[in-house]
């Protein structure tokens, strides 16, 4: 395995750990819940983060690499 797949496996297991301990905080949390309650408010922003980097990670990006290493260079960089 590539050293840069254990880290991202590594960074999963992390945010899947952040991702429970926000569920049971968010659950546990004691209610009327005002719109203005910061606190709360708080933790659903954690919360959209942490999915937002879960799905980061799995999702393929495209990188445009150039045909050439660089412009004065007649190579192409296959």
């Amino acid at each position: 395995m590539d050293d840069y797949s254990e880290c991202l496996d590594i960074a999963r297991q992390e945010l899947r750990l952040a991702q429970s301990a926000l569920r049971r905080e968010i659950a546990d949390y004691p209610t009327p819940i005002a719109g203005c309650d910061e606190q709360f408010n708080h933790l659903l922003d954690q919360r959209e983060r942490v999915r937002n980097a879960l799905e980061a990670l799995d999702k393929l990006h495209f990188a445009p690499t150039p045909r050439k290493l660089n412009k004065r260079q007649g190579i192409e960089s296959r």
